[in-house]
């Protein structure tokens, strides 16, 4: 696996939490960026902003998103067959960092080119993060050798840096730009970049051994007895047919997730009672909720997977857990939406809200980490970063059906999307139990699960 002999922290090795470490700034610089995007696009140059209209400014920031989730694909193949995950982390992180610092220039060093400026550093914040993204993961996995039962553990305390940089970013962000204009925003995000490069090129020796550095194309080729890449066993077609149908499932889920950032912000806003006394809670601080409950909750899931040791559940139906969880969460946006009893000028308790993040966030530690974890699990050696990027591709695709669901609002009414999406989860997370045991069959033993069906199904194939 690696030289890698420097200890363990919390039962795991170290290694670990300088990836986490190295995740949450990159996390933090990402979200802060993304915070004030559309606010300084839309907002008067007057004021230092672009002056663009609301809707150029949301359909700037569509295609930015897309293609943040789309580049991965190209990133984690040039690591898989060239670079290594180390060095194509490290280009990575400096090609953002100066995207950050090239949206922070003032606008007098950049007049009249400031949008041609602007352009730059986003075109560098897209190429890094495609660069980023699928190798930092992927090396993750490459903490635990095969059937190490802390690997989903491991994903989840991951999963944890990444909400603690939304969760900072926004609130460090938001600040900046407000004391110091939008340019300090984008400063922030810059600086938030260069600790997560300095953390990661200072500690990635000694912590992570000589994980990363070689290409996998070139690992799985010496590993090879020929010397050269062979084509796809049919053990590793199967895994690789997991990875895609469970992605079918993912798609589903996100797509309700995120209505957290539209439908879910708009109700709490226009129609929760949000007064505790004589104070009014921000709508926006609903948005915090997530991460919150991701930071309180990801230790305990964590300490849970690792306990349950063998009993632990395999990745099907973990993925099923989740989509009941995401239902039972607009059970309670249904809730919220009878006690109105269709009357629009009722305001509902925030705790259905609450209750609504709460369930959700259990659902996506049972899914989203897990799915990072699997696809280490399942991917090929020599294509394990190009099918991370391939997991973010259906993130991608979820993201662009969300929206589409959220604007039917108008139609429909909130009642028959909140109860739709419920139904829909219910009925997804049923389908999955049903062939949960043909695709832990497909899985060859990864998750250590099922090897006696294995065996009475026909030889297994060897890799």
């Amino acid at each position: 696996m690696s030289n890698l002999r420097s200890g363990t922290l919390l039962g795991h090795p170290k290694g670990l939490f300088l990836l986490f470490g190295t995740e949450l700034w990159e996390r933090f610089s990402y979200y802060a960026m993304r915070a004030i995007l559309v606010l300084y696009l839309t907002d008067k140059t007057i004021n230092g902003g672009l002056g663009w209209s609301t809707q150029d400014a949301l359909n700037l920031y569509g295609i930015y998103t897309g293609l943040v989730y789309i580049t991965p694909l190209i990133g984690g193949w040039i690591a898989d067959n060239f670079l290594g995950q180390r060095r194509s982390i490290i280009i990575g992180g400096v090609l953002m960092a100066l995207g950050q610092f090239t949206l922070a220039l003032p606008n007098s060093m950049v007049d009249p080119h400031s949008v041609t400026a602007f352009y730059l550093g986003l075109g560098l914040l897209i190429i890094g993060n495609g660069m980023f993204k699928p190798n930092i993961s992927t090396m993750v996995g490459d903490l635990y050798e095969d059937g190490d039962n802390r690997r989903d553990g491991a994903f989840t305390i991951f999963y944890m840096g990444i909400n603690l940089g939304s969760l900072l970013a926004g609130i460090i962000a938001g600040a900046a730009s407000a004391a110091y204009g939008w340019k300090a925003g984008f400063l922030t995000a810059g600086i938030g970049m260069v600790i997560s490069l300095v953390t990661q090129m200072v500690f990635a020796e000694r912590l992570l051994g000589n994980i990363g550095k070689e290409p996998a194309a070139k690992r799985a080729a010496a590993m090879n007895k020929s010397g050269k890449q062979e084509p796809l066993t049919k053990q590793e077609r199967d895994r690789m047919k997991v990875i895609m149908i469970m992605g079918l499932f993912v798609v589903i889920f996100w797509a309700g997730f995120e209505q957290a950032g539209g439908l879910m912000n708009i109700f709490s806003q226009q129609y929760t009672d949000r007064m505790i006394g004589s104070f009014e809670v921000p709508a926006a601080w609903f948005q915090s909720l997530n991460p919150f409950f991701v930071i309180t909750l990801a230790p305990i899931i964590a300490s849970i997977w690792v306990k349950m040791g063998p009993k632990e559940p395999s990745s099907p139906i973990k993925f099923a857990m989740g989509l009941f969880f995401l239902a039972v969460g607009f059970l309670c946006m249904i809730g919220a939406v009878m006690q109105q009893g269709g009357d629009l000028t009722v305001k509902t308790s925030m705790m259905w809200l609450v209750g609504a993040y709460f369930f959700h966030t259990l659902g996506e530690l049972c899914l989203s980490p897990i799915g990072l974890s699997m696809v280490t699990k399942l991917a090929p050696l020599r294509l394990a970063s190009l099918m991370m990027g391939a997991w973010f591709g259906f993130n991608a695709i979820a993201n662009y059906v969300a929206g589409i669901i959220g604007s039917q609002v108008g139609e429909a009414g909130p009642m028959a999307i909140f109860s739709g999406i419920a139904i829909a989860a219910t009925i997804a997370g049923v389908l999955l139990l049903l062939c949960s045991n043909q695709l832990i069959r497909w899985m060859h033993g990864a998750e250590g699960k099922v090897v006696e069906e294995e065996a009475t199904d026909a030889k297994p194939v060897e890799a």
